[in-house]
């Protein structure tokens, strides 16, 4: 029986493809609610036409068919979306940060533990892009040795005209490094095989946006664990010259090889995407990712029939949210925890 979902908020732009790429698992979903006006309201009712709008979120929550709820409203008020989702049996997938104060992240941990329901994060840079799956393919086969140290890349562009006012506070976004940069510590625990890690450095700047002095235009964190090393650098300066949002970049060292993943585009040549460059003791190629897939999702559908986790283990998930929230206060911008 296909799995029956529901959608709290739409605030933010990942909705798409969190609900897309479910839906193409045989996952159906018929209701969507969301906090006051959303700027992706009009794209959402192109897109998904058959999701209706309603005006009170307990018909989701009330609905025992529902199995499993889509939340990507405002940054800071998804952690109390998902508790209230899960006290009322329903498994919960949310947009990245999953949360922004470590207050937060405590009461889902209590919930999640007390009711058993499944608390995922969709960091969307490792599970929606197929040069990853293929990355993860050649790096637990062997490719390049043991992973030592990862660098992770996530520009973006500003596009202030589509940004409502929720961007430029940081207490409703949680501050750059709680928000980008979840992507790039999931992508260094996961490669390097850590449970836990270290924030050596955490540094962010607003050297823009005078205008919008909460906002955070540059961040970096430096991780160390017992797995390995990682550099992340995350920012809103990429030109309008680049043809998509952001040139988003893993580069994977390994004591026997290195990988780099160029995943949104690759400059100086026909945009392209999905980009994986591998080179160890025998190889020096370009290898193709079309064909890799997107295991997270299929794997998640199966995780909520069959009480499972396979897509991604819960211990990870508020492992990453943690670090993510505390290099943000280290950096000294976070929000009040």
């Amino acid at each position: 029986m296909p799995l029956k979902l529901g959608v709290l908020g739409i605030d933010h732009g990942h909705i798409f493809g969190m609900l897309s790429n479910m839906k193409a698992q045989g996952c159906t979903c018929d209701t969507y609610w969301t906090d006051g006006a959303a700027v992706t309201e009009a794209k959402f009712n192109t897109v998904f036409p058959d999701v209706a709008k309603t005006e009170d979120r307990r018909r989701i929550l009330d609905d025992p068919d529902i199995a499993m709820v889509l939340i990507s409203a405002v940054p800071a008020d998804r952690a109390q979306l998902a508790i209230e989702a899960m006290e009322a049996g329903k498994d919960v997938m949310v947009d990245k940060p999953g949360c922004t104060t470590f207050d937060q992240l405590s009461a889902i941990k209590e919930v999640q533990r007390r009711t058993g329901r499944i608390w995922t994060v969709n960091f969307s840079e490792r599970f929606e892009v197929a040069a990853v799956t293929r990355a993860e393919e050649l790096v637990f086969a062997g490719a390049i040795g043991r992973v030592v140290q990862t660098v992770g890349l996530g520009p973006h562009k500003q596009n202030l005209a589509t940004r409502p006012d929720w961007y430029f506070k940081r207490e409703r976004f949680g501050g750059i490094l709680c928000d980008i940069g979840s992507h790039q510590i999931d992508q260094f625990l996961h490669f390097t095989g850590s449970t836990s890690a270290e924030i050596v450095h955490a540094l962010v700047e607003n050297t823009t946006m005078p205008d919008h002095p909460e906002f955070e235009d540059f961040g970096e964190i430096v991780l160390k664990s017992d797995g390995g090393h990682g550099y992340i650098r995350v920012d809103w300066f990429t030109p309008n010259g680049l043809p998509t949002w952001g040139d988003g970049r893993l580069f994977l060292q390994g004591t026997e090889g290195q990988i780099e993943l160029r995943k949104y585009t690759d400059i100086g040549r026909p945009h392209v995407t999905n980009s994986l460059y591998l080179v160890n003791g025998e190889r020096n190629e370009l290898i193709p990712c079309e064909d890799a897939g997107l295991p997270y999702f299929p794997r998640l559908v199966a995780d909520v029939q069959d009480r499972t986790e396979t897509a991604v283990g819960q211990a990870h998930t508020f492992t990453t949210t943690e670090l993510a929230i505390r290099a943000q206060m280290i950096a000294g911008e976070g929000p009040a925890c």
